[in-house]
């Protein structure tokens, strides 16, 4: 019947053989190329982007690159983030969250110095696991984020030591309207001791919590109730 294909099998004809230049059987089909649903391009990209927005910072990447990288033309990545800024901020955004996720749910003893390591390891432990995103988080970013500032990240993750800090203050006597300063500083130098860390690797993980830790909870076990300076400036 005209206009009706059928299979050469089912017609009664013999299996002819096959043209010269013409492979017949299995052989005709080339495998299909399996395609991405958009959630799956979606974070093909970021994993992409994250990449090499931390070997290369945001000016010397080009959406150019990340589309090839990807096996994609340049408005697909401009269809999923509106651009490579777009691009950056959710990459900022998801490690920011990462990182104060990773802080916030490690915080589980009661004693006040096991809180500090918990906090340490935290911190360090993100820089070793997510090294990318620590890399991004560090650099001076020329896109405003929704979540803030690598400033504003350190802040956040302060305040859950402030807690900690405000009660400890409170039971030595001490200002407890100064903890938010103490835990402000605690946690910075954590963060600065784990960018160089980062570079060194050197001493291992643990050692370095250790040292840190050493060093803040001595330094707040000797606390001056009301500090003085000792030179000649005073303002």
């Amino acid at each position: 019947m005209e206009g009706v294909a059928t299979d050469s099998n089912t017609s009664g004809e013999k299996d002819r053989p096959a043209r010269p230049g013409r492979p017949s059987g299995s052989g005709t089909r080339r495998p299909r190329r399996v395609r991405m649903t958009g959630k799956e391009r979606r974070e093909q990209l970021l994993d992409i982007g994250r990449t090499l927005f931390a070997e290369r910072g945001f000016e010397g990447t080009s959406v150019e690159e990340i589309a090839a990288k990807a096996g994609v033309s340049k408005p697909v990545v401009y269809e999923h983030f509106g651009g490579k800024e777009g691009l950056y901020a959710v990459v900022v955004d998801r490690e920011m969250r990462r990182m104060l996720d990773m802080v916030t749910t490690s915080l589980t003893a009661g004693h006040p110095r096991e809180l500090c390591e918990q906090a340490t390891f935290a911190l360090l432990d993100y820089i070793e696991e997510y090294t990318d995103g620590f890399r991004i988080l560090v650099r001076d970013s020329p896109v405003a984020q929704s979540t803030g500032t690598f400033a504003s990240l350190i802040s956040d993750i302060a305040t859950q030591v402030e807690d900690i800090l405000g009660l400890e203050f409170k039971a030595r006597g001490f200002d407890a309207k100064l903890a938010p300063l103490y835990a402000q500083a605690l946690v910075g130098m954590v963060a600065l001791t784990g960018q160089w860390w980062l570079d060194v690797r050197k001493p291992k993980k643990a050692e370095v919590a250790a040292h840190l830790v050493n060093l803040a909870w001595h330094g707040l076990d000797g606390l001056e109730q009301k500090p003085r300076l000792i030179g000649h400036r005073k303002a």
